[in-house]
């Protein structure tokens, strides 16, 4: 039995700020598989770990004057955004700026942990895994996301080269690096399997479509790539995906638990790993049957969530609690 990995999504940010060098280094701490940034571009051509390139909701560039005239509007995988975009400002413009929680309501505990750290580069998390690797058996992986590559593109960057260029000067881009990309889109992911033998995984979602498949006008959807024949034709350009965990176990009406899809079994007919996102410790996250009490920032009983996705036959989850996916990753092989 092969244990499922663990992915420390942007950290450990039900704990710490995301995608900050604290949040990272707890996730290696409580023994996260890898770490995991999203990676957007500056003006000046640096991948930068943010959640989103639009960057009001998690940094403090609203209250610098200085960038008071940055503030644009523009759409991004055709959806309309307001505020200042990384790609607007270069990579020392960028380190002026401090991070903030992005779910204050739902992670009151991490506003006091604002206005101290950096916006981090790739390169940056690419150090903290290396650093943290050198005396452990098993090094520490980093799994990273691209976040837009058909806008940016058409911005003028190209993240599939920011990404390869960067991996090749620090002599990542080899097989036995341990490093995992992966992407909402498919174009990309196509274009990198011929630029690089690390494992690929296409992401998903309940709803919508890869945004370069809508701009392409191709009626594909998620939903649709989650078929037998799709599945197959991902597997040539893709080593698993990454789906939305409710397309593994279904939710009701009433936003429980209702039962395994078959869709783990046809991955793994095809070929593909499966490693679902996002566990979260949160009320809010949590099916109806596994919360407890009424406020939704209170922490449910997300472990029995854990079982039954390990239970569904998962290879890899997505959790924003390291902790409390090691916990009941040890429970479940107990248990096997």
């Amino acid at each position: 039995m092969t244990a499922p990995i663990i992915i420390g999504h942007r950290g450990v940010p039900g704990e710490r700020l995301e995608h900050t060098r604290p949040s990272y280094l707890l996730a290696i701490e409580q023994g996260a598989d890898y770490i995991e940034p999203d990676v957007v571009s500056t003006k000046d051509g640096v991948l930068v770990v943010r959640h989103e390139n639009e960057i009001s909701g998690t940094t403090d560039v609203a209250e610098h004057p200085e960038f008071a005239d940055r503030k644009v509007s523009k759409f991004v995988d055709g959806t309309p955004h307001t505020g200042w975009f990384t790609e607007d400002f270069t990579l020392e413009e960028l380190k002026t700026l401090r991070v903030k929680e992005r779910l204050p309501k739902l992670r009151p505990q991490n506003i006091p942990l604002a206005h101290r750290e950096k916006i981090l580069t790739f390169d940056e998390v690419l150090n903290i895994a290396e650093d943290a690797s050198e005396h452990r058996d098993v090094p520490v992986g980093v799994y990273v996301e691209t976040k837009h590559p058909t806008y940016f593109a058409g911005i003028g960057h190209n993240l599939n080269d920011l990404l390869i260029a960067n991996l090749e000067r620090r002599r990542l881009n080899r097989a036995e690096s341990k490093i995992i990309i992966q992407s909402m889109e498919t174009g990309n992911l196509k274009d990198l399997r011929g630029r690089t033998p690390l494992m690929l995984i296409q992401l998903m979602d309940r709803q919508g479509a890869p945004f370069d498949l809508v701009a392409a006008r191709d009626p594909r959807t998620y939903r649709s790539l989650t078929s037998r024949i799709e599945l197959e034709k991902i597997a040539a350009y893709a080593d698993g995906i990454g789906p939305n965990k409710s397309q593994v176990i279904k939710r009701d009406a009433d936003y429980r638990l209702a039962g395994q899809t078959s869709l783990v079994r046809r991955a793994h007919d095809s070929g593909l790993l499966v490693h679902i996102w996002t566990m979260r410790n949160e009320n809010n996250f949590l099916p109806t049957e596994l919360r407890k009490g009424t406020n939704t920032a209170d922490h449910g009983d997300a472990l029995a969530e854990y079982l039954a996705f390990f239970d569904a036959g998962v290879d890899g989850v997505f959790s924003d609690f390291t902790s409390t996916a090691v916990q009941a990753r040890s429970q479940w092989l107990q248990s096997h």
